[in-house]
């Protein structure tokens, strides 16, 4: 419904912010880490945003990147993972490193963010994993045809990562053509594309 909300920073708080458009203020919650660099009160900022309705509630989450915005979906098709846990998440971990966790299953990674044990960790890992071979499944790889097995690896892992964050391999293929792939480790291709993605 919201895809985004750009206005005049009106208020900060420890776990949401009021943004004013044309006299009428939004709450929107956020992640801690993104209110504290967001801006200063009286900016013009733009908050990319998810509007969740329920019953008893109606409430606006924003995000500073369409990437944390895609994580924090990710993170609530997850069962038992909710609103509140996805944005403590978010402050603890860039959208790059959880997609880098999920494809290597680095359960340690996500049990350091308050809240997320073992077990939390390993149903997303397994949850989101799932997901992203039901979207391999739909689409067929075509392109990128690495120079060694383990440039193909890196590749493979590489885009995985980045179809965790929401990226169609079609995309993530055409941005890779920009990139020295041969040279570069799974980690820095998945940092390196999502900057091309953003673009």
């Amino acid at each position: 419904m919201l895809a985004y909300i750009k206005g005049s920073l009106e208020m900060k708080y420890k776990n949401y912010i009021v943004i004013d458009v044309g006299g009428l203020g939004y709450k929107i919650f956020m992640a801690e880490n993104a209110i504290n660099s967001i801006g200063e009160i009286g900016n013009t900022i733009k908050v990319f945003t998810y509007y969740r309705v329920r019953e008893d509630d109606i409430s606006i989450f924003g995000f500073k990147t369409q990437e944390e915005l895609r994580m924090f979906e990710l993170l609530l098709s997850v069962s038992g993972v909710g609103a509140k846990s996805a944005l403590v998440m978010l402050s603890c971990i860039e959208p790059s490193d959880f997609a880098i966790a999920v494809i290597s299953n680095n359960v340690k990674l996500l049990t350091q963010v308050p809240g997320i044990g073992t077990k939390s960790a390993q149903r997303i890992i397994l949850e989101l994993k799932d997901k992203l071979k039901t979207e391999q499944n739909d689409e067929h790889l075509e392109g990128l045809k690495a120079k060694s097995e383990k440039v193909n690896e890196n590749v493979q892992e590489a885009v995985s990562g980045l179809m965790v964050l929401g990226y169609t391999r079609k995309d993530i293929e055409k941005a890779f053509e920009h990139l020295a792939v041969e040279t570069l480790s799974v980690e820095d291709l998945i940092k390196k594309g999502l900057i091309l993605l953003s673009k």
